[in-house]
């Protein structure tokens, strides 16, 4: 198991060295109305440390800085933490540091931050549960932590095909969670939940997939997988198509603002 599990963070790695620019253009990253409600609920006043968890494009970590002390951007790919340098550092913010790390095993002691965010990365995570209690261990009494993950739906059918169709676009995708097993895991671990938030998210296919830098023909397969799926999924997922040619379809994902209170 400990094998495969570094296997899959090696993944994660090359899949996001490869598309590191990417995910700093990225509209759906960039610009997403989840960012801005992360940054009001987050609340983080001029003396509060912030860790970004997988920071990526450097978004979080570039919305909070102005607001905070010192911002931490962990990521494990060393590309993506080149790249969210380069975004950040072209907007003028200084108080940003950049660590490479894993999120199951972070590189910080005990209560050391206010606030942990973490957006749009934890489906790589191969143990989720070692991430919370990590985050749970980093966050100083009464610290706030922002999680923003795309989930997937309550129902069984449609949440294993939503994970297939990630899997099959991204061999780094591990795993969306339904929005009932984060506030599980959540609570179960410690944190306590404040506020929670649902957005709809539009993905274009096309876009989509060349993020990832899926080759044609695997487009192509994924498209025609997409198309036969059963009605009912394809309604939930509001898949539109031309055809074998899928245009888009809808996905979610939520936002939890959750306290540490010991």
């Amino acid at each position: 198991m400990p094998g495969r599990v570094e296997e899959g963070k090696r993944d994660v790695q090359n899949q996001f060295g490869r598309s590191a620019e990417a995910y700093v253009t990225s509209d759906i990253h960039a610009k997403g109305r989840d960012l801005a409600k992360l940054v009001e609920i987050a609340a983080v006043t001029p003396q509060d440390v912030v860790l970004d968890v997988g920071t990526g494009g450097g978004h979080v970590a570039n919305a909070l800085a102005p607001l905070a002390a010192k911002v931490i951007a962990m990521d494990l790919t060393p590309e993506m933490l080149e790249a969210a340098q380069r975004f950040i550092s072209a907007n003028g913010y200084q108080n940003v540091d950049y660590v490479q790390g894993d999120a199951e095993q972070m590189p910080f002691g005990p209560e050391t931050f206010d606030v942990v965010a973490c957006r749009i990365a934890a489906h790589h995570f191969p143990n989720v549960q070692k991430f919370i209690n990590e985050v749970f261990r980093v966050l100083r009494p009464s610290g706030r932590f922002l999680l923003v993950d795309n989930v997937a739906a309550e129902d069984d059918e449609i949440d294993q095909f939503y994970n297939e169709i990630e899997k099959r676009r991204d061999y780094s995708h591990v795993r969306a969670w339904k929005k009932s097993e984060w506030v599980r895991m959540l609570e179960e671990n410690g944190l306590v939940i404040e506020e929670c938030y649902r957005f709809a998210k539009t993905f274009a296919f096309e876009e989509w997939c060349s993020r990832m830098n899926l080759p044609e023909e695997d487009k192509r397969e994924l498209a025609a997988f997409i198309v036969r799926a059963p009605a009912p999924v394809r309604q939930k997922l509001k898949v539109t198509a031309e055809g074998d040619r899928v245009t888009s379809f809808e996905g979610e994902a939520v936002l939890i603002k959750a306290v540490k209170l010991s």
